[in-house]
């Protein structure tokens, strides 16, 4: 087995001292360029690795940061995590991505292996099945920052990322009624997720203010992906009469919804209106254009990243203890698939 090339033998090579060596392959301005720069060429010559581990246990730092979403197949969550990669590359730290896929148990596994890493900050969107955050404890004990963005659960000791869902669902349901229509249909995802609960709560409030009866039946739940819409237009067609508004909580699933529409025959938005959310890319692609929510999902991920690293750096006093919520804005978008009027 090749031995491994230390310190010491790069000073050995040089006639330096190791003293010497380690401070210029860890920048240190004692040491002059002309010195610092024919140790880091001996080092690249002689195959030198840097004990990294050694280094970050000394420290007590790792310069990584663990990130946990639901899903990495996702419009969303890929722009959040640009926004991330943006906020962590100007900082200097490194991310580690993993996905729950929707799997409790694969998040409370995710979060040990992250723990166990010994990552420095952790931002986590909750699977849609997490019926507690017990199981972040350990970060509280050992105080590692942890914030939550998009799917959040409200804690004191928490800080998490968000927009008004609860207007947004307001505003978008409004739209339709405004469009003219009398029967809308609301497809949410999995209730005890606090983005799905606060959209139908703007969803009832909307026909609440406009007095307009409130029809359990036309709340579906679904899956929200793309092989939903089938289905979804299924019950649609059953119903009597057929809704002539549907609000859609994410954008691929409204897509299919459409298409498939289309293909019954049904007429988009003369005989049914539709809005999705996200502002998703698929919005743009299908025709007609879906109106959409704009969930600022990049300016989610880099906000929630700077705030971390600034705790982290100590820039912001005691931030994510003192800020429980914050808020981002997001705004419809007006497009052909809910154009009635």
């Amino acid at each position: 087995m090749e031995k491994e090339i230390t310190i010491y033998d790069i000073a050995k090579d040089l006639g330096l001292s190791p003293t010497t060596v380690s401070r210029a392959l860890n920048n240190h301005p004692a040491v002059k360029e002309k010195t610092r720069k024919k140790i880091y060429d001996a080092a690249v010559e002689m195959g030198y690795q840097s004990n990294v581990f050694a280094s970050n246990l000394r420290s007590k730092k790792t310069h990584n940061i663990g990130v946990i979403v639901p899903r990495l197949n996702s419009s969303f969550q890929s722009s959040v995590i640009a926004g991330m990669e943006k906020a962590v590359n100007e900082a200097g730290y490194n991310l580690i991505i993993s996905q729950s896929l929707e799997s409790y148990d694969k998040e409370k596994a995710n979060v040990l292996a992250m723990f166990n890493s010994r990552v420095d900050g952790l931002l986590v969107s909750l699977a849609s099945n997490t019926p507690n955050i017990d199981h972040f404890t350990p970060f509280i004990k050992k105080r590692i920052p942890v914030l939550f963005f998009d799917r959040i659960i409200e804690n004191d000791q928490y800080t998490g990322i968000v927009i008004d869902n609860i207007q947004a669902g307001y505003k978008a349901t409004t739209h339709l009624i405004e469009q003219g229509c009398k029967r809308i249909a609301h497809v949410i995802g999995y209730t005890k997720i606090n983005v799905y609960a606060d959209r139908l709560k703007g969803y009832k409030y909307a026909l609440m203010d406009k007095d307009m009866p409130l029809d359990e039946t036309l709340i579906l739940h679904s899956d929200l992906n793309e092989e939903s819409g089938k289905d979804i237009v299924e019950k649609l067609l059953k119903m009597k009469p057929m809704p002539d508004g549907l609000f859609v909580s994410n954008d691929a699933c409204a897509a299919s919804c459409l298409q498939q529409l289309k293909l019954k025959g049904i007429s988009v938005p003369q005989d049914i209106a539709i809005v999705g959310f996200n502002n998703d890319v698929i919005s743009r692609l299908v025709e007609p254009n879906i109106t959409t929510i704009n969930y600022p999902a990049y300016e989610v991920g880099e906000v929630a990243m700077k705030n971390l690293i600034n705790h982290l750096k100590g820039d912001s006093d005691r931030v994510l203890q003192s800020t429980n919520k914050i808020t981002l804005r997001s705004e419809l978008i007006i497009r052909g698939s809910s154009l009635r009027k």
